[in-house]
Order: structure tokens, then C-alpha cells, then sequence
């Protein structure tokens, strides 16, 4: 479980973050839903420590992140997995040196047992057998499932996932989104997922935040989501005809 306590975070005199508080649930897909610009990747970021805050607090599991020192913060990130946006893969390795490289980084493990959990991630996200392509040779689908992979290589307690589904063709994006649902019930993770495409958000989204201008303006499940009465959170939500739709039905 991941909680963030009365965050608040300026730049330059903009206010990007105003007041949030969250409880991300362990074993749940939690869904930051918002325009661009709301501050939805701010907050990943201050939870990952790339931003500090201005004020506030970010609990892991009982554990004051933003009031450690650096070698505790260290600890906490190895327990993260991150999923960036564009994937973030090291172009001149192969799959299984990029899968690898927070194995080397962080742990002490043989050569023998890091291949060991390279090959198991890959086998989890269905890509046995590709561990020599390179980035180049993969399509957007696999580039996303070796991220994955490398994500979940060092079994984080936390999966943090930035527009998973960018720039991905309908049909992929399903399968993205289920992959790291499947994830996340299986191995028991705290997963927050960046979003603002609502077909993720209808097909995964078990606790959702909807940020407006900085503040959390709504929460609840996307049941809730599709009756809410919040007037902004409609506008965002239903500026496609398919969930205009939706919401009529």
C-alpha cells in the first residue's frame, strides 16, 4: 500500500499539486486519471523520488519515504517497478541484457541466476526465445512487454506505470492492461497506473483518482465513474460519442 498525505508541489510559482492525498491499495490496479497538464505525472514522480515535494507525505507500507535518507530511499526503489512511457529501453541491448540490468545493478546475484529470472520474466509476459533482439527488431506490443519484464525483474512490491498503453493499436492495449492486472493480482503488487485512456480505465480500473488542476477531484471505482454527478469529471470522461453513449445507456 502506497499513501500520499496533503502532497503539495510548485514550480516556479505554478502550483502543480494542491493538497492530494491518496491510499493506493495493495493487490489493485489504481488508475491517476486526467487531462495533460493536471499533474498526473508530477505525482508519479514525486513518488518515485525524481521531484521532491513541497510538503506532505509519501508512505510505503508504513514507511515515511520523503523523510529518509538516501540510502533508505534506495532501499524503497529497488522494491519499484517502473513502467515508463515509451518503454524506456536501452536501444544498443539486447532483451535480455536490458531485462538484466537492475539484476546487476542492484543485486549480487550469479550470472547463472540472473538469466535464471530473466528467462521466468520473459516466460511471463510471453516472449520466450527472444532474448537476443534487439529493441529495434520488437513491435510496439513487445517493446511494451520487455519493459514489463524488466519491471518486474527484481519482484517489486510496487509496479509504477506511465501511459502503458501509448501509442499502442487498440487490440494491444487490451493486452497490455490485462498483463499487468494479471501481474498485479498474481504477485500481490501495489500497481498505480498513469492513464487517460478510458478503455483502460474501463477495463482494468479498480480504484481511480481523477486529478483536476492539481487537486483530486473524484474518486472512486469505474462503476461509479460511468453515474458520477462530478461535472468535470464527466466532461473528461465522456468527450468521446462512445462513452456519451455509455453514459445514456
Amino acid at each position: 500500500m502506497i499513501v500520499v498525505e496533503n502532497i503539495y508541489k510548485q514550480f516556479g510559482g505554478n502550483k502543480v499539486l494542491n493538497d492530494v492525498s491518496f491510499t493506493f491499495e495493495q493487490g489493485k490496479t489504481n488508475l491517476i486519471i486526467g487531462e495533460s497538464g493536471s499533474g498526473k505525472t508530477t505525482l508519479l514522480k514525486i513518488l518515485i523520488g525524481l521531484h521532491e515535494l513541497d510538503s506532505g507525505n509519501i508512505i510505503y507500507d508504513g514507511r515515511v519515504f520523503n523523510q529518509m535518507k538516501l540510502k533508505e530511499k534506495r532501499q524503497i526503489r529497488q522494491e519499484i517497478g517502473m513502467l515508463f512511457q515509451g518503454g524506456a529501453l536501452f536501444d544498443y541491448m539486447t532483451v535480455e541484457e536490458n531485462i538484466m540490468f537492475p539484476l546487476t545493478m542492484f543485486t549480487d546475484q550469479s550470472t547463472e541466476e540472473k538469466l535464471d529470472r530473466v528467462n521466468f520474466c520473459l516466460k511471463r509476459v510471453n516472449l520466450e526465445n527472444k532474448n537476443e533482439l534487439l529493441p529495434a527488431e520488437l513491435s510496439g506490443g513487445m517493446l511494451k512487454r520487455v519493459a514489463i519484464a524488466r519491471a518486474i525483474s527484481m519482484n517489486p512490491r510496487y509496479l509504477l506505470c506511465d501511459e502503458p498503453n501509448s501509442g499502442l493499436d487498440p487490440k494491444t492495449a487490451i493486452l497490455i492492461d490485462n498483463l499487468i492486472k494479471e501481474i498485479t493480482e498474481e504477485y500481490n503488487i501495489t500497481t498505480i497506473v498513469n492513464t487517460h485512456d478510458m478503455n483502460s480505465v474501463m477495463q482494468i480500473g479498480e480504484k481511480i483518482a481523477f486529478i483536476y488542476e492539481g487537486s483530486i477531484w473524484w474518486e472512486g471505482n469505474k462503476e461509479e465513474l460511468i453515474n458520477s454527478n462530478n461535472m468535470e469529471l464527466n466532461e473528461f470522461v465522456f468527450a468521446s460519442e462512445l462513452f456519451k453513449r455509455l453514459k445514456k445507456s
